[in-house]
């Protein structure tokens, strides 16, 4: 297929080409609209040709069930999905890839997965899980649902007026803490948290962490033995890949422990009349026919992200949003309030604000009509938006693709909609 990834024609001494990259993307050639300036993938990226060329081949030549058959294709696709397997835990940094990445149909089961295999089982009323008010729903709602099966005590960690955690107090916040929860990078702040350090705070008490990669793993190199953290979640449509597959990886002592959550074909050993045995790590825990399509995109994804390198990818993705924040300024002042680190250095790609005497799905709506697709609403974060004391806010978030171009038709955009409202 053409367009493919080539890394020389993207790379010049080091530096992105946005526009270069941007043609490997069949929708931005499909979408018959003009312009068409995509600022939405911290909700969910836009895929490679290579990945959906992956997808089409292994549908065309190769499908068959994984694990089961032993006839040729059987076994390719059983390698296909394993390799997918291997190659995620090699750029997460797992000691143990082909053992610690379990699949889930994205991070939001595998927060769910944690929660009712470990905090299940090592969880006493007496106990205490520890959040921030800046987490995505999926690290709020499994604790919440777990909390009144079991009914330990749910704490957090606020935030300041610049979005960074508050830890003046977090030696009493720690106290009785068995699970610590956080992410990484917030998906409506972009703050990126100090979770290397958080993680030894917590360890010196006894509690365990699992760190939210869902914003964070598709724009910084991660390792999460450097992090030392002891479960990570992350997902695939936000990194190029398909939708239906994310992953949880834990330690493999960890994983050797905990409960499975879903019962049924492959995740056993054995089944009597009596009862059952789990299969091995990690496949005790991925019950049922898996998304064997998905991983073999995600794989074409990881490729092309390794191919452009994270280290070009942040580098980029920072120089648009300091340009963004500068120009919103310029042009705005204090008509516009952008949430979260006033030091782009210290926020992933992603730009939360609210337009002055603009509702933020008004600002959404008109600017679909420039062209111009940003995300507007709670972003799946009701308790950061009540610390906010705001409904709602409009969002727009950058990735590999995105160029000065469509910074300036944002912001054009913008202040058509501000005047559109006078």
């Amino acid at each position: 297929m053409a367009n493919e990834l080539m890394v020389d024609n993207i790379l010049d001494q080091g530096v992105l080409d946005a526009q270069a990259i941007k043609n490997d993307f069949p929708i931005f050639k499909e979408v018959k609209q003009d312009p068409f300036v995509y600022l939405d993938s911290a909700a969910s990226s836009q895929r490679p040709y290579s990945v959906i060329k992956s997808m089409d081949d292994y549908y065309r030549q190769t499908h068959a069930n994984v694990h089961r058959g032993v006839y040729r294709i059987a076994e390719q696709a059983t390698n296909l999905y394993e390799n997918a397997r291997c190659h995620l835990g090699k750029f997460l940094g797992a000691p143990h890839p082909e053992l610690e990445i379990v699949f889930t149909k994205n991070a939001t089961e595998a927060f769910n997965l944690f929660a009712q295999g470990y905090g299940r089982k090592f969880l006493s009323p007496r106990d205490v899980v520890l959040i921030t008010k800046m987490e995505h729903h999926a690290n709020i709602v499994p604790w919440m649902i777990l909390k009144e099966q079991i009914g330990f005590e749910l704490r957090f960690l606020d935030f300041d007026d610049d979005g960074q955690l508050i830890l003046d107090d977090i030696e009493e916040k720690l106290k009785g803490v068995k699970i610590l929860g956080v992410t990484m990078a917030s998906n409506v702040l972009g703050t990126i948290n100090p979770v290397k350090e958080l993680t030894q705070m917590a360890h010196s008490v006894g509690a365990v962490v699992i760190a939210d990669g869902a914003q964070y793993s598709p724009h910084f190199t991660t390792n999460v033995k450097d992090l030392g953290v002891d479960a990570y979640c992350t997902t695939a449509h936000k990194m190029l890949g398909p939708t239906g597959i994310g992953a949880l990886w834990a330690k493999r002592s960890i994983l050797q422990e905990m409960y499975p959550f879903l019962g049924g074909g492959e995740m056993i050993q054995n089944v009597t009349t009596e009862g059952f045995t789990t299969n091995d790590i990690p496949h005790k825990f991925e019950a049922g026919t898996p998304p064997i399509a998905e991983a073999v995109g995600l794989d074409a994804a990881l490729t092309y992200l390794e191919g452009v390198s994270l280290t070009a990818i942040r580098a980029h993705e920072l120089s648009l949003l300091t340009y963004a924040m500068d120009l919103m300024e310029e042009r705005f002042g204090s008509r516009i309030k952008v949430f979260g680190p006033r030091d782009p250095k210290k926020r992933s790609g992603v730009i939360s604000f609210e337009l002055e005497g603009v509702h933020p799905h008004d600002v959404s709506q008109i600017l679909d009509q420039e062209g111009v697709c940003v995300r507007a609403g709670h972003h799946c974060a009701k308790p950061l938006m009540t610390s906010l004391n705001v409904p709602a806010t409009a969002r727009a978030s950058f990735y590999l693709y995105n160029t000065e171009e469509d910074v300036e038709a944002l912001v054009a955009a913008l202040e058509r909609t501000e005047d559109f409202f006078k």
